[in-house]
């Protein structure tokens, strides 16, 4: 049987200002992308997220991204190496503790926002945050985009790499994710979502913004939890491949 890991952004809420369903979602999804309170989520809110998956049984994750609380971390920062290990690191232990204390661990790692797209191609940061990796725990999993910088370089540092396509998310010719400000970034049809979720676990492929085919490999698909509709979208998706004989599962 065919499985596939879903994964969401969860943790994401700050003090009063309340961003998705985290509750929700930790229904759907086997594992959680949790927040580490750089680009969203107070100390609370993180505490109380990683409780949830534990209850839920869905597997939690550390999602680092720039310090950039304003911008929800969706703006490029041009680090000097040691500050970005640094800040990785910080963030690590942060939400480490915090998992900790609600019964369970962290058990991968998935960059965010900018800093996701950013290491596609920028050695020099993909490099920085392999390094925090390798220095916090080296049997951390990373999550990234299948031919990028960052899973090289961790790949050669011997971290376990994990290939991560996007369900709602329009992708080049070239296989990368359209940038958010273009047209056709964002994906909002859940049936249209679901079906192109199942073609990519299915044939490995997904169509590309301008209708060419484009080879998708992945172990783990991510349903956004911050869009409008999100909880439809990650139930479609969900239902769709176990209606295709899908197992969802985490990846490890």
């Amino acid at each position: 049987m065919a499985s596939i890991d879903l994964n969401s952004d969860l943790g994401e809420s700050f003090g009063s200002w309340r961003l998705g369903d985290d509750r929700a979602l930790l229904k759907i999804v086997s594992s959680a992308n949790v927040a580490c309170g750089f680009h969203a989520g107070d100390p609370r809110t993180l505490l109380e997220t990683c409780a949830l998956a534990v209850e839920s049984g869905v597997v939690i994750g550390a999602q680092v991204g720039y310090r950039d609380l304003p911008g929800f971390g969706r703006r490029f920062i041009d680090y000097a190496h040691d500050d970005l290990v640094a800040d990785v690191l910080y963030q690590l232990g942060a939400l480490a503790g915090l998992a900790g204390v609600a019964g369970s661990r962290v058990r991968y790692v998935k960059p965010h926002g900018a800093l996701y797209n950013a290491i596609v191609r920028h050695t020099g940061q993909a490099a920085a945050v392999v390094e925090a990796v390798v220095r916090f725990d080296a049997t951390l999993p990373v999550l990234g985009l299948p031919g990028s910088e960052f899973l090289r370089l961790a790949a050669e540092a011997g971290l376990r790499t994990v290939r991560e396509a996007f369900a709602d998310r329009g992708y080049t010719a070239g296989g990368e994710l359209v940038p958010r400000r273009e047209p056709g970034a964002v994906l909002h049809d859940p049936a249209e979502v679901a079906a192109r979720v199942v073609r990519l676990v299915r044939d490995g492929s997904v169509v590309a913004v301008d209708g060419t085919v484009v080879p998708v490999d992945a172990d783990s698909v991510c349903v956004h939890g911050d869009s409008p509709g999100a909880v439809e979208m990650a139930s479609s998706v969900r239902a769709a491949l176990e209606a295709a004989g899908v197992r969802v599962g985490p990846f490890g």
